[in-house]
C-alpha cells in the first residue's frame, strides 16, 4: 500500500508562507497523478494543486499565483509553497496520489496521507 506523509503544516499570519512537503513511500504503485487536497472546517474537500506524470499542472483558481506545486526527480517527494496566505487558505491539507488527476477526491481509487494543518489568521 502506497503511504504518504506530509510534513510542514502549521500557524502564520495572513501575508505569510508555508511550504509544505509529501514523502512517498511503501511499495511501488503505478499512479499518474499527485496533488494536494484541502479541507476546510464544514466545507469539502476540494483539489487544490496537481501534478500528472508528464508534468503538466493544474491549480485550484483561488491559489494560482500564490502557490506553486512541485516535485523532485524521484518523485518521491512532492512540495507545496504557500505564499501570500488568506484567512480562507486554513485547512487540513492532504497530498494524494491516484491513477488519474480526476479520481484525487475519490478515496476507493486514491491514496492520501493523514494531512497536515495550515492556519492562516487575520
Amino acid at each position: 500500500q502506497v503511504q504518504l506523509a506530509e510534513y510542514g503544516g502549521g500557524s502564520v499570519q495572513a501575508g505569510g508562507s508555508l511550504r509544505l512537503s509529501c514523502e512517498r513511500s511503501g511499495p511501488y504503485v503505478l499512479t499518474y497523478c499527485m496533488g494536494w487536497v484541502r479541507q476546510a472546517p464544514g466545507k469539502e474537500r476540494e483539489v487544490v494543486a496537481h501534478i500528472d506524470s508528464d508534468g503538466t499542472i493544474r491549480y485550484l483558481d483561488s491559489v494560482k499565483g500564490r502557490f506553486t506545486i512541485s516535485q523532485d526527480n524521484t518523485k518521491k517527494f512532492l512540495y507545496l509553497e504557500m505564499s501570500t496566505l488568506k484567512p480562507e487558505d486554513t485547512a487540513k491539507y492532504y497530498c494524494v496520489t491516484a491513477g488519474d488527476c480526476g479520481w484525487l477526491l475519490l478515496p476507493l481509487h486514491s491514496y492520501s496521507g493523514q494531512g497536515t494543518q495550515v492556519i492562516v489568521s487575520s
